[in-house]
């Protein structure tokens, strides 16, 4: 393996080897040592990830933790949910929320934001009875069903929503649905938000709950997707999307990851 041959500037560099993190704050000048070999690494903060064989070097500032809340008695029945109902976790939305805190307590999140509403709010209890920092925020709330929310979905509404995705899917993403919310109006309260976190180079990795439909979205404008392309971002109910911030893009290496959930497998059934 050729290593670069260069001083390095002040940053802090997280380095994963086979599963193990390793964190050397680097001074300007200075070479440090890995594993108890003199490594040199190069000066400049790269836009992309180095990779040899098996190690994967980042220059980031930012890890973010997305889920989505657990389930819900609505989710289960197929009952709309949106910005304007504000149900409880089920208790397999219990579970799957303990689950996940069971997996992910040890991550040291510097701080927890959330939705307004309280399906997300209760999904990450565990790591605010830690007492972990915690910001609501409504800008992070599920995109607005209008008049069908809190009902049940006939063949009729399924019909009318699935031709309202197909618009958008289309590129008309500033179509509302009847009495809510079109995913262009979803973004641009969504940006605010995402701009106050990337501006917190203090808080190295967080931890972000939110709503189906709402992370299709944000992920779109986390990683510059085309709106009308925000379908290709599957999720389950506490599925992880695992993000990493250089200080100029974000880039996704977990994707509705839901190994914590395996246990819980005979509980959805």
């Amino acid at each position: 393996m050729i290593w670069p041959n260069c001083w390095i500037c002040a940053a802090t560099i997280k380095i994963r080897l086979d599963s193990r993190l390793f964190q050397r704050r680097a001074v300007s000048g200075i070479r440090f040592h890995l594993c108890g070999k003199k490594r040199n690494f190069a000066a400049a903060f790269t836009k992309k990830p180095y990779k040899a064989d098996t190690l994967e070097t980042y220059l980031k500032t930012k890890e973010i933790y997305l889920i989505r809340h657990g389930e819900t008695d609505f989710n289960r029945q197929g009952i709309v949910q949106g910005s304007g109902v504000d149900t409880d976790l089920n208790e397999l939305g219990l579970s799957q929320a303990r689950a996940f805190f069971n997996e992910y307590n040890h991550i040291p999140f510097a701080k927890v934001y959330t939705s307004a509403l309280k399906r997300a709010i209760q999904s990450v209890r565990g790591f605010l009875d830690l007492g972990l920092p915690h910001e609501m925020h409504k800008g992070l709330n599920e995109i607005s069903w209008g008049f069908r929310e809190g009902q049940q979905i006939t063949p009729e509404e399924d019909a009318y929503y699935h031709s309202v995705l197909s618009a958008w899917a289309a590129g008309d993403v500033t179509q509302r649905i009847d009495g809510g919310e079109s995913p262009a109006d979803v973004q641009a309260r969504q940006k605010p938000v995402l701009d106050l976190i990337l501006a917190r180079p203090d808080e190295e990795v967080i931890l972000i709950c939110m709503h189906g439909r709402a992370i299709r979205i944000f992920l779109s404008l986390m990683l510059g997707e085309p709106l009308k392309d925000m379908d290709q971002f599957d999720h389950r109910n506490l599925c992880l999307y695992k993000l990493l911030y250089d200080g100029q893009k974000l880039t996704a290496v977990l994707r509705n990851d839901t190994r914590h959930l395996e246990s819980l497998a005979h509980l959805a059934l």
